[in-house]
C-alpha cells in the first residue's frame, strides 16, 4: 500500500444520483405518512412539496457550488475557499460527526425492523453483533472499491425501492384516490414543514466524493436537482396511496406496513419490514461510502494529518479514512446514551449548509465573470431558511452542539499545529 496522488474516477451520473436518493429516503419514510395525514389531513402530500420548495434554493446553491470543483469534500472544500481553513475544518467537522452518528443509529433501526422478522434479533448481545457485523460489512464493501460500493448500493436501492412502487401502484389503482382536499391552519403547517425539511437532508452526499466522479462538473449538478424533484414526486405518491388506502395505524406500527397488510394480508407487512431494512441499510451503506472521503478532502485541503489521504494500492481506496470511520461508527453504536449526540449532529449539518449557502456569493465575488442573476436570491434564501429551521432546534441540542463545535476547534488546532 501506498500513497497516491488521487483516486481513480469510476462513478458517473446514476452511481452519483444513488448518494442523494439514499440520503433523503431512508427510514422516515416508513412512518412519515401517518405523521403527516394526523397532521394535516388530505393535504399531507402537499406538504411534501412545499419542503422541496423549502430546500430548494440549498439544492441550487451546493449544485452551483459542486459545479466549481471537482474533489472530495464537497461544502467542506466549498467554505474552505471561500472563508479559509478554519471554518472549512468546521464545515467538514459538523459534517463528519453527523455522518458517524447518522451510520450508528440507523444501522441499529435497521436490525430492530429486521427483530420484527427474526425475533432471536432482540437479544442484546445478539443485536450488538449484528449491529457491528453489518458497519463492519459496509466497512468492507467500501474498502474494495467504489465500483464494488456502488454496485451493492444500486442493488439495495431496487430492493427497498420496489416494494415501495408497488404499494403506489396498488394503492391508487384498486383504492379510491379521491381523497378530497382541504388546507392546514398555520400552526400545523409550520410544524409539518420542519419535518418535511428533515426529510430531504442529506441531498449533499454526492459531493463528498466528487474526486471519484467522472465530469462531475456536469453530473453532480444534474444528479442534485433532478433526485430533488424525483424524490420529492415520490415522497407525494407514497403518502397519496396511504390516503387512498386509508388503514388503521396504531401504537408505533409503521405507517406503510399497515397500509401494505390492509392491500396485501400479512404477506404485504412482511415484504415493507423487508424493504425498511433494506432502506436503512442502503441509507446506512451510503453514508459509509462518502463520509470518509470527507476524511480524505480534509487530508488534501491540509486540514487532518496526511495519513488521512493514505490510499490503498491494491484496491484504490482511501483505506485509512475508511477503516477510521468503521471504527467510530462500532464505538458510537455500543453506546446507548447517543440520542441527545444525534439530535444535535442534525444542528451541526445546517451550521455545513449555512457556510455553503454564504460561500456561493463570497466565490462570485472573486470571480471576473458576472455570475447569473438567481444565484444570489437563492444563496440568500437558502441562508434564511436555514436559520429559520435551526431556529427550532432546543437548547440540550445546542449545548451538546457547543461541545462538539468545541472538540472540533481543539482538533483543528492540533492538527494545524501538526
Amino acid at each position: 500500500m501506498e500513497k497516491t496522488a488521487s483516486l481513480p474516477r469510476t462513478v458517473g451520473f446514476w452511481g452519483a444520483a444513488l448518494f442523494p436518493v439514499n440520503g433523503m429516503i431512508g427510514a422516515g419514510i416508513f412512518a412519515l405518512p401517518a405523521i403527516m395525514v394526523a397532521a394535516v389531513g388530505s393535504f399531507a402530500p402537499w406538504m411534501m412539496l412545499f419542503g422541496a420548495l423549502l430546500v430548494l434554493p440549498l439544492v441550487f446553491v451546493i449544485a452551483a457550488l459542486s459545479a466549481r470543483f471537482d474533489s472530495h469534500g464537497g461544502p467542506m472544500l466549498y467554505a474552505t475557499a471561500a472563508f479559509g481553513p478554519f471554518l472549512g475544518f468546521q464545515a467538514g467537522w459538523s459534517r463528519y460527526a453527523s455522518g458517524v452518528v447518522a451510520v450508528a443509529a440507523n444501522t441499529q433501526v435497521a436490525v430492530a425492523y429486521l427483530a420484527v422478522l427474526f425475533p432471536l434479533l432482540e437479544d442484546p448481545a445478539i443485536k450488538a453483533s449484528a449491529v457491528i457485523g453489518f458497519i463492519l460489512f459496509t466497512t468492507i464493501v467500501n474498502l474494495v472499491g467504489m465500483r464494488t460500493s456502488v454496485g451493492t448500493l444500486g442493488i439495495m436501492t431496487f430492493v427497498k425501492l420496489a416494494p415501495l412502487v408497488a404499494l403506489v401502484i396498488i394503492g391508487l389503482t384498486t383504492r379510491d384516490p379521491a381523497i378530497g382536499f382541504s388546507l392546514p391552519r398555520f400552526g400545523e403547517f409550520e410544524s409539518v414543514i420542519l419535518i418535511t425539511f428533515y426529510a430531504y437532508m442529506a441531498f449533499e452526499n454526492a459531493t463528498l466524493a466528487a474526486g471519484e466522479m467522472r465530469n462531475p462538473r456536469r453530473n453532480l449538478p444534474l444528479a442534485l436537482m433532478t433526485t430533488l424533484a424525483a424524490v420529492a414526486v415520490f415522497y407525494m405518491l407514497v403518502i397519496w396511496a396511504y390516503l387512498a388506502i386509508a388503514p388503521e395505524v396504531e401504537g408505533n406500527t409503521s405507517a406503510l406496513s399497515a397500509a401494505a397488510e390492509a392491500v396485501a394480508g400479512p404477506i404485504g407487512a412482511i415484504v415493507i419490514a423487508i424493504a425498511a431494512a433494506f432502506s436503512i441499510g442502503a441509507n446506512t451503506l451510503s453514508g459509509g461510502i462518502v463520509t470518509p472521503r470527507l476524511t480524505f478532502g480534509m487530508a488534501e485541503q491540509g486540514l487532518l494529518p496526511a495519513a488521512f489521504a493514505h490510499v490503498s494500492r491494491r484496491f484504490q481506496t482511501p483505506d485509512v479514512s475508511i477503516l477510521f470511520f468503521g471504527g467510530l461508527a462500532v464505538l458510537f453504536s455500543l453506546w446507548a446514551g447517543f440520542a441527545t449526540l444525534a439530535v444535535a449532529s442534525t444542528l451541526s449539518r445546517l451550521v455545513m449548509y449555512l457556510l455553503s449557502a454564504l460561500a456561493l456569493p463570497v466565490l462570485e465575488r472573486r470571480d471576473d465573470k458576472k455570475a447569473p442573476w438567481w444565484h444570489l436570491p437563492a444563496a440568500l434564501l437558502a441562508a434564511a431558511s436555514t436559520l429559520w429551521v435551526a431556529s427550532h432546534a432546543k437548547a440540550e441540542s445546542y449545548a451538546v452542539f457547543g461541545v462538539l463545535l468545541a472538540v472540533g476547534t481543539g482538533l483543528y488546532f492540533v492538527s494545524r499545529r501538526k
